[in-house]
């Protein structure tokens, strides 16, 4: 048996279906746009990723699970057409928001999902997938966005297989099943006959946005869902024991991979 005889996708699902950090439904996201829209305007990561974006001799782009707008306001300085999709209601409304605010005549927000046919979706020179690929079936995923694109693809997945700090989950004395990581996603891409470029974004760390022990617990919470009333006093605990040391709650900056590849016509 070699690398090709390996079904990176159904191992990828398999933990996908078995990790802790379970999928987010449409309600979730919903509630969790307004804290989104408060970090839109100022972010290492956006900076960092549109810089990495070629948009020579690009007419378009279609940025999927576009949420508030953090990417696709910007990009929209770069490239004549923008469409901005993602399913969640409260999310394009920030956008539409974001985009009178910064005058933004030529993005279209499109409502869908992940599961819902693409048929009816355009087409762009570029495809942009940020942060927005905690999907079920990668392979499915990877195929809908490389059908759409005309040119490029650019994807970023988490590096790691966890949203919360080592030692908050040590603090917690909870055990965790990983989500996979993204080198299932280079391997998927590998056996679709796609050979993709890696590189590295920097992202702030989630220590950066507890600026309360309430955002702190919040966050943990988002992440894990299944918090029980004793897990959150030892996240309490440990919060206060911290004092002045809030280094402790995480890294200053976590890293996302950042796949792109030319589409072969």
């Amino acid at each position: 048996m070699n690398y090709k005889d390996i079904d990176f996708n159904e191992l990828y699902k398999k933990q996908k279906e078995a990790s802790t950090f379970k999928l987010k439904d449409q309600k979730e996201w919903n509630k969790k746009a307004q804290s989104m829209n408060k970090k839109i305007h100022k972010s290492i990561y956006n900076d960092e990723l549109i810089a990495k974006i070629d948009f020579t001799q690009c007419q378009s782009l279609l940025d999927v699970g576009c949420g508030v707008g953090n990417i696709a306001v910007k990009v929209a300085k770069k490239i004549p057409k923008v469409y901005a999709l993602d399913y969640s209601d409260v999310m394009l409304e920030f956008l539409n928001e974001n985009m009178a605010l910064e005058k933004c005549e030529n993005i279209t927000p499109i409502k869908a999902s992940w599961e819902e046919d693409w048929s009816e979706i355009p087409s762009a020179d570029i495809v942009l997938a940020s942060r927005s690929m905690e999907v079920k079936d990668m392979k499915e995923a990877l195929e809908k966005i490389n059908a759409k694109a005309n040119k490029r693809v650019y994807i970023t997945y988490k590096v790691g297989g966890s949203f919360v700090d080592k030692k908050i989950l040590k603090a917690m004395g909870k055990a965790i099943f990983d989500k996979p990581d993204y080198i299932y996603v280079l391997n998927i891409l590998y056996g679709m006959g796609i050979n993709a470029k890696l590189d590295y974004l920097r992202s702030e760390g989630r220590r950066e946005q507890y600026d309360s022990k309430e955002s702190f617990i919040q966050s943990v919470q988002w992440s894990l869902d299944d918090l029980t009333q004793e897990d959150k006093e030892k996240l309490s605990l440990y919060y206060d024991s911290l004092g002045e040391n809030k280094e402790a709650l995480g890294e200053k900056y976590n890293y996302w991979a950042l796949i792109s590849w030319e589409v072969q016509n």
